[in-house]
């Protein structure tokens, strides 16, 4: 075993019930196991500094982020972090490796990385010049906003000796903005297969309702929208109940109650908060189907992603109805692992229920090699493999 001091920072709150939170975890305590130990530096709960060991492997200081706007946490959290970062230097030297996750935490490192570390690494899953405007509308138009964001991206990606990502479109997507190749390493995301275990679906199609599940977050690109609208087509010819799981703000669920109830199916749509795992995937196997519209937009489409939800769906069995997306189609065969419908179509998902459950064959065929396309080739322990090869190879060279 290489010891190494890593520090893994990124400007998120973890635990938390996100992708991105499982994601953060699953990497540092690989990452500890490993190299015997990892600093874990995320975004406090509170306006207070928290340290604690997460596990033997991980050593956690969530640092506050305090402040009324998105800008005013980004430098509460940089200034909270540079002196961790100092007080880190002071003590032992330069850090071996530092990996961070967005320009929020990264832009300072990258200005003063020959001081902070030997190796830096940028795991790019999400941009802020590009998803920034789905969660907060009004800087779409800011162009000295989106000029800043682009630059301290572009430090960072300059900055890093390796730059990670899930999907082969935000490979391409980082090539076009100058990128080499060789410095990227597509590393798409895994499933905790002992968590989301296997369940065949429900062989009687005329039992009813049918029960329809989206989870995860209910940011705009998700397609939530499609999801709602779609059960309406649905119940024009038949009964259906769609579940909605995942973590939300107040103005994104007053948008999804305000669609239900304009549609006129408040009765029959359930949206929970973010529930534990053990729970989530007790309610993914009850489940008759589920749904995952993601929408065709930048985000999506030329950014890119790797999206969980639809790997963790495939795994617990549950047939899943998704969208054609290149980022989809780079996980799995549509009619073989999952339905793809046409992108940003309700009608698209309808359709695609009513020959769902037209087709028994079709459901078994799906929820079998779905699970077994998982466990071939998106475990977590094989994105470990390619991560330490990463940082195995970073180690080794000058």
């Amino acid at each position: 075993m290489t010891k190494a001091r890593i520090a893994y920072i990124s400007f998120d709150v973890v635990p938390a019930p996100k992708g991105a939170a499982i994601h953060i975890q699953t990497f540092a305590e690989a990452l500890g196991q490993h190299f015997g130990g990892v600093q874990l530096v995320t975004v406090s709960p509170q306006e207070t500094t928290i340290s604690q060991g997460l596990s033997p492997e991980i050593y956690q200081t969530a640092l506050p982020a305090v402040g009324k706007t998105l800008i005013d946490r980004v430098l509460s959290f940089r200034q909270a972090l540079w002196g961790w970062l100092q007080g880190q230097v002071l003590e032992a030297g330069p850090l071996d490796v530092i990996h961070i996750r967005s320009p929020f935490e990264g832009f300072p490192i990258a200005l003063h990385r020959a001081k902070l570390c030997r190796h830096l690494i940028f795991e790019v899953n999400g941009l802020p010049s590009i998803e920034l405007k789905y969660r907060y509308p009004q800087v779409a138009d800011d162009d000295e906003l989106m000029h800043k964001l682009v630059a301290q991206e572009d430090a960072c990606l300059q900055a890093a000796d390796r730059i990670l990502t899930p999907s082969d479109v935000t490979r391409d997507y980082l090539i076009q903005r100058g990128v080499g190749r060789d410095r990227i390493q597509v590393i798409p995301n895994g499933v905790d297969l002992s968590v989301f275990t296997y369940g065949a679906p429900r062989p009687d199609p005329v039992l009813s309702p049918l029960n329809l599940l989206y989870f995860g977050t209910l940011s705009p690109w998700q397609g939530v929208d499609l999801a709602i609208d779609a059960l309406a087509l649905y119940r024009r010819d038949g009964d259906a109940h769609l579940t909605i799981i995942g973590p939300g703000r107040p103005h994104q669920l007053k948008r999804l109650h305000t669609l239900a109830a304009k549609l006129q199916v408040t009765a029959h749509v359930q949206i929970l908060d973010a529930l534990p795992l053990k729970d989530l995937v007790t309610h993914l196997h009850r489940a008759d189907a589920i749904v995952a519209p993601l929408k065709g937009c930048d985000r999506n489409l030329v950014q890119g992603c790797c999206p969980l939800k639809v790997l963790e769906g495939m795994a617990t069995g549950t047939p899943v109805i998704t969208t054609d997306l290149p980022v989809v189609r780079a996980i799995g065969n549509p009619d073989q692992h999952f339905l793809a419908v046409k992108p940003n179509s309700s009608k698209g998902i309808k359709d695609g229920l009513f020959q769902l459950w037209a087709n028994p064959a079709l459901r078994l065929t799906l929820s079998q090699q779905a699970r077994q396309h998982v466990e071939q080739q998106f475990s977590w322990s094989l994105a470990h493999q390619r991560l330490i090869a990463v940082y195995e190879s970073l180690l080794a060279s000058p």
